[in-house]
Protein backbone atom coordinates (compact mmCIF):
# COMPACT_ATOMS: atom_id res chain seq x y z
CA UNK A 1 0.00 0.00 0.00
CA UNK A 2 1.29 3.45 -0.71
CA UNK A 3 1.76 6.29 2.13
CA UNK A 4 -2.14 7.47 1.99
CA UNK A 5 -3.90 10.79 3.12
CA UNK A 6 -7.62 10.00 4.24
CA UNK A 7 -9.30 13.66 4.12
CA UNK A 8 -12.85 14.51 5.02
CA UNK A 9 -13.60 16.69 1.39
CA UNK A 10 -17.04 18.20 2.81
CA UNK A 11 -17.75 19.30 6.51
CA UNK A 12 -16.76 16.35 7.80
CA UNK A 13 -18.93 13.19 9.35
CA UNK A 14 -18.28 11.87 5.50
CA UNK A 15 -17.27 8.56 6.83
CA UNK A 16 -13.26 9.15 7.39
CA UNK A 17 -13.45 6.54 10.38
CA UNK A 18 -14.75 3.53 8.73
CA UNK A 19 -12.33 4.36 5.48
CA UNK A 20 -9.23 4.41 7.67
CA UNK A 21 -10.57 1.48 9.22
CA UNK A 22 -11.08 -0.45 6.24
CA UNK A 23 -7.31 0.73 4.80
CA UNK A 24 -5.53 0.09 7.88
CA UNK A 25 -5.40 -3.52 7.44
CA UNK A 26 -2.18 -2.86 4.13
CA UNK A 27 -0.98 0.06 6.73
CA UNK A 28 1.45 -0.52 9.18
CA UNK A 29 1.28 2.89 10.96
CA UNK A 30 -1.70 5.11 11.28
CA UNK A 31 -1.04 8.91 12.11
CA UNK A 32 -3.78 11.66 13.41
CA UNK A 33 -2.54 14.67 12.68
CA UNK A 34 -5.29 17.57 13.58
CA UNK A 35 -7.75 18.33 15.81
CA UNK A 36 -8.71 18.27 19.11
CA UNK A 37 -11.76 15.81 20.31
CA UNK A 38 -13.89 17.69 18.98
CA UNK A 39 -13.94 15.60 15.86
CA UNK A 40 -15.35 12.17 16.09
CA UNK A 41 -15.23 8.85 13.96
CA UNK A 42 -17.76 6.07 14.31
CA UNK A 43 -16.42 2.62 12.79
CA UNK A 44 -17.92 -0.73 13.58
CA UNK A 45 -16.42 -3.69 13.84
CA UNK A 46 -17.12 -7.20 13.95
CA UNK A 47 -20.24 -6.09 14.93
CA UNK A 48 -19.39 -3.26 17.86
CA UNK A 49 -19.40 0.01 17.29
CA UNK A 50 -16.59 2.62 18.59
CA UNK A 51 -16.63 6.24 18.37
CA UNK A 52 -13.49 7.28 18.61
CA UNK A 53 -12.28 11.00 19.39
CA UNK A 54 -8.51 11.81 19.60
CA UNK A 55 -7.26 8.07 18.91
CA UNK A 56 -6.27 7.18 15.31
CA UNK A 57 -8.41 4.83 14.13
CA UNK A 58 -5.94 2.15 13.51
CA UNK A 59 -5.63 1.07 17.31
CA UNK A 60 -8.57 -1.37 16.56
CA UNK A 61 -6.50 -3.16 14.89
CA UNK A 62 -3.76 -5.86 17.17
CA UNK A 63 -0.48 -5.02 15.05
CA UNK A 64 -0.73 -1.32 14.08
CA UNK A 65 1.61 1.19 15.42
CA UNK A 66 -0.88 4.69 16.18
CA UNK A 67 1.10 7.95 16.12
CA UNK A 68 -0.88 11.17 17.43
CA UNK A 69 1.14 13.74 15.58
CA UNK A 70 2.28 17.47 17.09
CA UNK A 71 -0.60 19.46 15.14
CA UNK A 72 -3.37 17.77 17.46
CA UNK A 73 -4.08 19.51 20.54
CA UNK A 74 -4.99 16.61 23.36
CA UNK A 75 -7.28 17.10 26.34
CA UNK A 76 -5.49 14.91 28.78
CA UNK A 77 -7.97 13.67 30.84
CA UNK A 78 -10.69 12.95 27.71
CA UNK A 79 -7.77 11.14 26.25
CA UNK A 80 -7.19 8.94 29.21
CA UNK A 81 -11.13 8.38 29.33
CA UNK A 82 -11.02 6.78 25.59
CA UNK A 83 -8.21 4.95 26.32
CA UNK A 84 -9.94 3.30 29.26
CA UNK A 85 -13.26 2.59 27.07
CA UNK A 86 -11.19 1.29 24.80
CA UNK A 87 -9.47 -1.05 26.91
CA UNK A 88 -12.93 -2.01 28.86
CA UNK A 89 -14.08 -3.62 24.67
CA UNK A 90 -10.81 -5.34 25.03
CA UNK A 91 -8.69 -3.27 22.43
CA UNK A 92 -5.30 -2.89 23.73
CA UNK A 93 -4.00 0.40 24.32
CA UNK A 94 -0.32 -0.53 25.14
CA UNK A 95 2.25 2.14 24.71
CA UNK A 96 4.20 0.32 21.79
CA UNK A 97 0.61 0.26 19.65
CA UNK A 98 0.37 4.46 20.58
CA UNK A 99 2.51 7.12 20.52
CA UNK A 100 2.01 10.66 21.07
CA UNK A 101 3.87 13.94 20.24
CA UNK A 102 5.96 15.55 23.09
CA UNK A 103 5.32 18.69 20.82
CA UNK A 104 1.18 18.40 20.93
CA UNK A 105 -0.66 21.02 22.68
CA UNK A 106 -2.67 20.52 25.64
CA UNK A 107 -6.20 21.71 25.66
CA UNK A 108 -7.07 22.85 29.60
CA UNK A 109 -10.28 22.72 31.44
CA UNK A 110 -10.30 27.07 31.48
CA UNK A 111 -9.90 26.28 27.12
CA UNK A 112 -13.29 24.30 27.67
CA UNK A 113 -14.41 27.07 29.12
CA UNK A 114 -13.50 30.03 26.99
CA UNK A 115 -14.75 28.03 24.23
CA UNK A 116 -18.27 28.74 25.85
CA UNK A 117 -17.52 32.59 26.81
CA UNK A 118 -16.71 33.31 23.53
CA UNK A 119 -19.61 31.80 21.95
CA UNK A 120 -21.58 33.73 24.47
CA UNK A 121 -19.41 37.05 23.39
CA UNK A 122 -20.36 36.36 19.56
CA UNK A 123 -24.61 36.32 20.24
CA UNK A 124 -26.82 35.70 16.91
CA UNK A 125 -23.17 35.38 15.10
CA UNK A 126 -22.53 32.06 16.85
CA UNK A 127 -20.29 29.70 15.47
CA UNK A 128 -21.18 26.29 16.44
CA UNK A 129 -18.57 24.89 18.34
CA UNK A 130 -18.84 21.44 20.18
CA UNK A 131 -17.53 23.53 23.04
CA UNK A 132 -14.63 21.03 23.74
CA UNK A 133 -12.02 24.62 23.98
CA UNK A 134 -10.19 23.44 20.70
CA UNK A 135 -10.22 26.96 19.51
CA UNK A 136 -9.06 28.83 22.46
CA UNK A 137 -6.04 26.20 22.56
CA UNK A 138 -5.10 26.33 19.29
CA UNK A 139 -5.40 30.57 20.07
CA UNK A 140 -3.18 30.39 22.96
CA UNK A 141 -0.40 27.62 20.67
CA UNK A 142 -0.35 30.96 17.99
CA UNK A 143 -0.33 33.48 20.95
CA UNK A 144 2.64 31.08 22.36
CA UNK A 145 1.36 30.74 25.48
CA UNK A 146 0.29 27.67 25.26
CA UNK A 147 1.30 23.93 27.12
CA UNK A 148 2.75 21.43 25.54
CA UNK A 149 2.91 17.65 26.08
CA UNK A 150 6.18 17.77 27.40
CA UNK A 151 5.48 20.63 29.55
CA UNK A 152 2.67 18.22 31.23
CA UNK A 153 4.83 14.90 31.51
CA UNK A 154 8.11 16.81 32.47
CA UNK A 155 8.63 18.79 35.87
CA UNK A 156 5.01 19.08 37.70
CA UNK A 157 6.12 21.54 39.93
CA UNK A 158 6.84 23.98 37.34
CA UNK A 159 3.93 23.09 35.31
CA UNK A 160 1.97 23.38 37.96
CA UNK A 161 3.00 27.03 38.75
CA UNK A 162 2.35 28.08 35.26
CA UNK A 163 -0.83 26.48 35.39
CA UNK A 164 -2.20 28.17 38.42
CA UNK A 165 -1.17 31.52 36.95
CA UNK A 166 -2.90 31.59 33.45
CA UNK A 167 -6.11 29.36 34.96
CA UNK A 168 -6.21 32.76 37.55
CA UNK A 169 -6.09 35.24 34.48
CA UNK A 170 -8.80 33.31 33.02
CA UNK A 171 -11.37 33.67 35.91
CA UNK A 172 -10.96 37.17 35.96
CA UNK A 173 -13.04 36.89 32.46
CA UNK A 174 -15.31 34.33 33.48
CA UNK A 175 -16.47 35.81 36.74
CA UNK A 176 -17.03 39.28 34.84
CA UNK A 177 -19.11 37.82 32.12
CA UNK A 178 -21.05 35.90 35.26
CA UNK A 179 -19.35 31.79 34.43
CA UNK A 180 -18.46 29.66 36.68
CA UNK A 181 -14.42 30.21 37.20
CA UNK A 182 -12.09 27.31 37.30
CA UNK A 183 -10.86 25.47 40.48
CA UNK A 184 -7.43 25.77 39.29
CA UNK A 185 -5.48 23.57 42.41
CA UNK A 186 -7.94 20.87 41.92
CA UNK A 187 -7.42 20.95 38.03
CA UNK A 188 -4.37 21.26 37.96
CA UNK A 189 -3.72 18.10 40.18
CA UNK A 190 -6.01 15.75 37.50
CA UNK A 191 -4.03 17.67 34.55
CA UNK A 192 -0.88 16.52 36.78
CA UNK A 193 -1.96 13.05 37.63
CA UNK A 194 -2.93 12.40 33.82
CA UNK A 195 0.31 13.69 32.82
CA UNK A 196 1.76 10.49 34.73
CA UNK A 197 -0.10 8.18 32.90
CA UNK A 198 0.47 9.66 29.26
CA UNK A 199 4.12 9.84 30.51
CA UNK A 200 4.75 6.28 28.65
CA UNK A 201 2.76 7.25 25.42
CA UNK A 202 4.83 10.50 25.11
CA UNK A 203 7.55 10.29 22.45
CA UNK A 204 9.18 12.74 20.18
CA UNK A 205 6.72 11.49 16.98
CA UNK A 206 8.90 12.80 14.65
CA UNK A 207 12.19 10.87 15.34
CA UNK A 208 9.33 7.46 15.67
CA UNK A 209 7.92 8.01 11.90
CA UNK A 210 10.91 8.69 10.54
CA UNK A 211 12.85 5.14 12.03
CA UNK A 212 9.55 3.37 10.31
CA UNK A 213 9.27 5.63 7.39
CA UNK A 214 13.21 4.47 6.78
CA UNK A 215 12.71 0.84 7.49
CA UNK A 216 10.07 0.68 4.56
CA UNK A 217 6.78 1.08 6.93
CA UNK A 218 3.68 1.98 4.91
CA UNK A 219 1.51 5.26 6.21
CA UNK A 220 -2.06 6.13 6.96
CA UNK A 221 -2.31 9.49 7.55
CA UNK A 222 -5.70 10.06 9.29
CA UNK A 223 -8.06 14.06 8.70
CA UNK A 224 -9.97 15.23 11.53
CA UNK A 225 -13.28 17.61 10.30
CA UNK A 226 -13.40 18.09 6.68
CA UNK A 227 -11.94 20.31 4.17
CA UNK A 228 -14.87 23.49 4.66
CA UNK A 229 -13.89 23.58 8.20
CA UNK A 230 -10.45 24.37 6.92
CA UNK A 231 -9.24 27.12 8.90
CA UNK A 232 -7.70 28.92 5.33
CA UNK A 233 -9.34 26.92 2.44
CA UNK A 234 -12.78 26.18 4.51
CA UNK A 235 -16.32 28.39 4.76
CA UNK A 236 -14.35 31.23 7.76
CA UNK A 237 -14.85 32.13 10.02
CA UNK A 238 -17.48 28.63 10.01
CA UNK A 239 -14.34 26.96 10.58
CA UNK A 240 -12.39 24.91 12.67
CA UNK A 241 -8.85 26.25 13.96
CA UNK A 242 -6.48 23.73 12.39
CA UNK A 243 -5.44 22.53 8.79
CA UNK A 244 -7.88 20.18 7.96
CA UNK A 245 -6.89 19.99 4.05
CA UNK A 246 -4.14 17.13 3.53
CA UNK A 247 -1.48 19.83 4.00
CA UNK A 248 -2.15 19.68 7.49
CA UNK A 249 -0.92 15.75 7.58
CA UNK A 250 2.39 16.98 7.10
CA UNK A 251 2.63 20.36 9.06
CA UNK A 252 0.90 17.94 12.03
CA UNK A 253 3.53 15.29 11.97
CA UNK A 254 6.60 16.23 11.07
CA UNK A 255 7.01 13.86 7.62
CA UNK A 256 7.72 15.64 4.28
CA UNK A 257 5.03 15.94 1.42
CA UNK A 258 7.51 14.02 -1.26
CA UNK A 259 6.77 11.49 1.54
CA UNK A 260 3.37 11.08 0.50
CA UNK A 261 2.25 8.94 -2.59
CA UNK A 262 -1.58 9.58 -2.72
CA UNK A 263 -4.30 11.09 -1.04
CA UNK A 264 -8.07 9.91 -0.85
CA UNK A 265 -10.84 12.28 -0.57
CA UNK A 266 -14.08 10.79 1.57
CA UNK A 267 -17.09 12.19 0.34
CA UNK A 268 -20.66 11.21 0.90
CA UNK A 269 -23.00 10.82 -2.13
CA UNK A 270 -25.19 13.68 -0.54
CA UNK A 271 -23.74 16.20 1.88
CA UNK A 272 -24.25 17.11 5.37
CA UNK A 273 -23.11 19.69 7.57
CA UNK A 274 -23.16 20.20 11.47
CA UNK A 275 -23.50 24.16 13.35
CA UNK A 276 -23.73 26.84 11.94
CA UNK A 277 -22.59 28.13 8.51
CA UNK A 278 -23.63 28.49 5.14
CA UNK A 279 -25.07 25.49 3.43
CA UNK A 280 -26.31 25.77 -0.50
CA UNK A 281 -27.96 22.52 -1.12
CA UNK A 282 -29.50 21.81 2.49
CA UNK A 283 -32.94 20.79 1.85
CA UNK A 284 -35.30 20.48 5.02
CA UNK A 285 -37.01 17.31 3.65
CA UNK A 286 -33.98 15.43 3.06
CA UNK A 287 -32.73 16.33 6.56
CA UNK A 288 -36.46 14.80 8.30
CA UNK A 289 -35.94 11.98 5.94
CA UNK A 290 -32.42 10.84 7.38
CA UNK A 291 -33.18 11.65 10.88
CA UNK A 292 -36.85 9.26 11.05
CA UNK A 293 -34.14 6.96 9.55
CA UNK A 294 -31.93 7.27 12.57
CA UNK A 295 -29.07 8.40 10.54
CA UNK A 296 -27.18 11.89 10.32
CA UNK A 297 -26.68 12.31 14.42
CA UNK A 298 -23.05 13.80 15.61
CA UNK A 299 -20.28 11.38 16.66
CA UNK A 300 -19.28 13.81 19.29
CA UNK A 301 -22.09 15.97 20.40
CA UNK A 302 -25.29 13.71 18.94
CA UNK A 303 -26.60 17.11 17.33
CA UNK A 304 -28.71 16.77 14.15
CA UNK A 305 -26.80 17.00 10.79
CA UNK A 306 -28.28 19.13 8.49
CA UNK A 307 -28.58 17.15 5.31
CA UNK A 308 -28.28 18.41 1.52
CA UNK A 309 -27.84 16.93 -1.86
CA UNK A 310 -24.94 16.50 -3.05
CA UNK A 311 -22.81 19.35 -4.26
CA UNK A 312 -20.00 19.04 -6.99
CA UNK A 313 -18.91 22.76 -6.91
CA UNK A 314 -17.66 21.70 -3.02
CA UNK A 315 -16.26 18.81 -4.40
CA UNK A 316 -14.45 20.31 -7.23
CA UNK A 317 -12.58 22.57 -5.20
CA UNK A 318 -11.60 19.79 -2.31
CA UNK A 319 -9.99 17.52 -5.41
CA UNK A 320 -8.20 20.74 -6.33
CA UNK A 321 -6.60 21.79 -2.72
CA UNK A 322 -6.30 18.57 -1.63
CA UNK A 323 -4.52 16.70 -4.63
CA UNK A 324 -7.05 14.00 -4.09
CA UNK A 325 -5.69 11.25 -6.18
CA UNK A 326 -9.09 8.61 -5.69
CA UNK A 327 -12.39 9.69 -4.21
CA UNK A 328 -14.19 7.02 -1.15
CA UNK A 329 -17.45 7.94 -1.70
CA UNK A 330 -20.01 6.53 1.64
CA UNK A 331 -23.39 6.07 2.61
CA UNK A 332 -24.69 5.68 -1.37
CA UNK A 333 -27.02 3.48 0.69
CA UNK A 334 -28.72 6.51 2.06
CA UNK A 335 -29.84 6.87 -1.92
CA UNK A 336 -31.79 3.87 -2.56
CA UNK A 337 -35.26 4.34 -2.09
CA UNK A 338 -34.97 7.48 -4.02
CA UNK A 339 -36.92 7.85 -7.46
CA UNK A 340 -35.40 11.25 -8.61
CA UNK A 341 -31.54 12.86 -7.24
CA UNK A 342 -31.24 15.85 -7.56
CA UNK A 343 -26.94 17.04 -7.09
CA UNK A 344 -25.69 20.39 -7.40
CA UNK A 345 -23.16 21.85 -10.51
CA UNK A 346 -22.81 25.14 -10.05
CA UNK A 347 -23.98 28.50 -7.92
CA UNK A 348 -25.49 31.56 -8.60
CA UNK A 349 -23.65 34.24 -6.44
CA UNK A 350 -24.91 37.98 -7.31
CA UNK A 351 -26.56 37.20 -10.67
CA UNK A 352 -23.41 34.42 -12.25
CA UNK A 353 -23.20 31.17 -12.15
CA UNK A 354 -19.64 30.26 -10.64
CA UNK A 355 -18.05 26.40 -10.48
CA UNK A 356 -15.96 27.56 -7.39
CA UNK A 357 -17.25 28.46 -3.97
CA UNK A 358 -16.91 31.94 -3.20
CA UNK A 359 -14.66 33.22 -0.50
CA UNK A 360 -17.02 36.30 0.72
CA UNK A 361 -18.95 34.88 3.52
CA UNK A 362 -21.78 37.20 2.65
CA UNK A 363 -21.69 35.56 -1.22
CA UNK A 364 -21.50 31.45 -0.07
CA UNK A 365 -24.67 32.24 2.46
CA UNK A 366 -26.76 34.00 -0.40
CA UNK A 367 -25.65 31.27 -3.13
CA UNK A 368 -27.84 29.24 -4.96
CA UNK A 369 -27.66 26.09 -6.41
CA UNK A 370 -28.06 25.43 -10.16
CA UNK A 371 -29.73 21.65 -9.75
CA UNK A 372 -30.02 18.95 -12.07
CA UNK A 373 -31.59 15.68 -12.01
CA UNK A 374 -30.17 12.48 -12.38
CA UNK A 375 -32.33 9.11 -11.87
CA UNK A 376 -32.42 7.26 -8.88
CA UNK A 377 -31.50 3.49 -8.75
CA UNK A 378 -34.48 2.07 -6.06
CA UNK A 379 -32.85 -0.95 -5.37
CA UNK A 380 -30.81 -2.26 -2.21
CA UNK A 381 -27.33 -1.56 -2.42
CA UNK A 382 -26.04 -2.92 1.17
CA UNK A 383 -25.50 -6.24 -0.33
CA UNK A 384 -23.51 -5.37 -2.74
CA UNK A 385 -19.67 -5.96 -2.73
CA UNK A 386 -18.64 -5.18 -6.04
CA UNK A 387 -18.72 -2.24 -8.05
CA UNK A 388 -20.63 -4.15 -10.95
CA UNK A 389 -23.32 -5.64 -8.53
CA UNK A 390 -24.36 -1.69 -7.90
CA UNK A 391 -27.23 -0.73 -9.92
CA UNK A 392 -26.57 1.21 -13.35
CA UNK A 393 -27.96 4.26 -11.97
CA UNK A 394 -26.21 4.53 -9.47
CA UNK A 395 -22.97 3.56 -11.36
CA UNK A 396 -23.71 6.50 -13.10
CA UNK A 397 -24.12 8.37 -10.11
CA UNK A 398 -20.69 7.90 -9.30
CA UNK A 399 -19.68 7.97 -12.87
CA UNK A 400 -20.82 12.01 -12.59
CA UNK A 401 -18.77 12.92 -9.83
CA UNK A 402 -15.55 11.64 -11.63
CA UNK A 403 -16.77 13.95 -14.51
CA UNK A 404 -17.12 16.68 -12.38
CA UNK A 405 -14.28 17.23 -10.32
CA UNK A 406 -11.23 14.66 -12.69
CA UNK A 407 -10.50 12.67 -9.41
CA UNK A 408 -11.48 8.45 -10.09
CA UNK A 409 -14.18 6.71 -7.44
CA UNK A 410 -11.84 4.06 -6.05
CA UNK A 411 -14.39 3.16 -3.12
CA UNK A 412 -17.94 2.91 -2.29
CA UNK A 413 -19.94 2.75 0.94
CA UNK A 414 -23.08 0.35 0.77
CA UNK A 415 -23.75 0.39 4.83
CA UNK A 416 -21.53 1.19 8.13
CA UNK A 417 -19.99 -1.94 8.53
CA UNK A 418 -16.25 -2.87 6.98
CA UNK A 419 -17.38 -5.39 4.81
CA UNK A 420 -19.51 -2.77 3.20
CA UNK A 421 -17.03 -0.94 1.28
CA UNK A 422 -16.36 -1.73 -2.22
CA UNK A 423 -13.04 -1.23 -4.26
CA UNK A 424 -13.20 -0.40 -7.13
Amino acid sequence: MPNSIVIGSQWGDEGKGKIVDFLTETADVVVRAQGGNNAGHTVISAGKKYVLHLMPSGILWPDKLNVIGNGVVIDPMGLLTEIDGLEEKGVSVASDRLKISNRAHITMPYHREMDAYNELQRGDGKIGTTKRGIGPTYGDKVDRTGFRLHDLVGDPTIFAERYYEKAQQCNVIFEAAGLEPIDAEATGKQLIAAGERLAPYTADTVEVLHNELRSGKTFLFEGAQGTYLDIDQGTYPFVTSSNTISAGACTGSGIPPHAIDEVIGVAKAYTTRVGAGPFPTGDEALSDRFHNMGREFGATTGRKRRCGWLDMVLLRYSAMVNGVSRWAITNVDGLDELEEIPICTRYEVNGKQVTLPPAPIAEFESAKPILETMPGWQEDTTGCRSYDELPANARAYLDRIEVETGAQVGFVGVGPDREQTIIR
